[in-house]
């Protein structure tokens, strides 16, 4: 069983870094059986679990891209001091998502087989 790490430090919206995380992510739970998935959302890239996105027609959506990995069994921690400098509190995060600290993000990182930095 393979354990990966994908690191976000991208918003959402203004570069192409977190949508590619969430691509290959996404990709990666339906292509690897047994595969073990976290994504830790660190400075700006806080704003990706944040519920409630709007988004012109036809652009990609990063919430529905993080439900994506929810659904298919991956788990997102999202850096609780990076929510508070935002203004982002639990409740404004997108469902199966969840606060977390730097301790967990070293637990994480020691946890993993594959880290993979956006």
């Amino acid at each position: 069983m393979t354990r990966v790490l994908l690191m976000v430090n991208d918003p959402p919206y203004g570069t192409e870094r977190a949508y590619n995380a969430f691509r290959l992510g996404a990709n990666m739970l339906k292509m690897e059986a047994g595969l073990e998935l976290r994504v830790f959302l660190v400075g700006d890239a806080a704003s990706c679990a944040k519920a409630g996105q709007s988004v012109p027609a036809g652009y990609y959506n990063v919430e529905t891209m993080v439900k994506a990995i929810v659904r298919r069994g991956g788990t997102v921690g999202v850096c609780g001091t990076c929510m508070d400098a935002r203004g982002i509190k639990d409740a404004d995060l997108v469902e199966g998502t969840g606060r977390s600290s730097l301790d967990a993000w070293t637990e994480w990182t020691l946890w993993a087989d594959k880290v993979i930095v956006f």
